[in-house]
């Protein structure tokens, strides 16, 4: 199971979800969610809640810890 590497990017996401993660050489790495990738995120979390990893799960390329970081950042506020 060697394909699974957790590795330990410190991960960050601004108030327009956009990710910063740094990696082990301490290079910021800008990713965006797309529109379809915003959408899908929150149609699955009406579904399944805070259940990151699920949502990850649909999600190629993308994290638990990525996901969750951009719900918290985009829609703290609004419950």
């Amino acid at each position: 199971m060697g394909d699974l590497d957790q590795s330990s990017e410190d991960v960050s996401v601004d108030s327009r979800g956009t990710i910063f993660a740094t990696d082990g050489n301490s290079q910021d790495i800008k990713v965006d969610f797309t529109e379809d990738e915003e959408t899908l995120i929150a149609r699955m979390y009406g579904l399944l809640g805070d259940r990151w990893s699920l949502i990850a799960g649909r999600i190629p390329g993308r994290t638990a810890e990525e996901i969750e970081k951009y719900w918290t950042s985009r829609y703290s506020n609004s419950e």
